[in-house]
């Protein structure tokens, strides 16, 4: 089984907005990130530890200007904190083994997919498209990436 960690060699490489996203628990401009319009097959996972978060088959267009997911891709890669920073209750999404900050997930979601929304940085997230999953470690969620057409 694979060990998923806060690597510190990685976080050295992190450009600044990947590091004011995920170690300083910013957000990057709607609208900017490099995977909101990502269409292709294939996983997103934490940009610091590696750990797998989200599938493409659960991610969806909801307008917010950020990626968006109806549910993570393994449940136990995935933390949910209370958020009461800027005046309002929300609920934070963080990787539980980078500690990474992701973004936050809010109740107006899909209703025939959970009714979850997973508004998730760019910056937090490396995406490993279907053909490199195997190479790359992540074979055993291959079934959960929809076929390539």
């Amino acid at each position: 089984m694979t060990k998923y960690f806060k690597d510190p060699d990685v976080i050295k490489t992190l450009s600044a907005e990947e590091f004011h996203v995920t170690q300083q628990s910013g957000t990057e401009r709607p609208g900017t990130g490099k995977l909101l319009g990502n269409k292709e097959p294939g996983i997103y996972v934490d940009i610091v530890s590696g750990e797998p978060l989200f599938a493409s088959a659960d991610k969806y267009e909801s307008g917010c200007g950020w990626p968006s997911f109806t549910k993570p891709i393994e449940a136990a890669h995935v933390e949910e904190i209370r958020d009461a920073s800027l005046g309002m209750i929300r609920t934070e999404v963080r990787s539980k083994h980078g500690d990474s900050h992701l973004g936050h997930v809010f109740p107006d979601g899909p209703r025939d997919r959970g009714g979850l929304r997973y508004c998730i940085n760019s910056a937090s997230l490396r995406f490993v498209h279907r053909d490199d999953m195997e190479s790359e470690g992540y074979g055993d969620y291959i079934n959960q990436v929809e076929d390539v057409a």
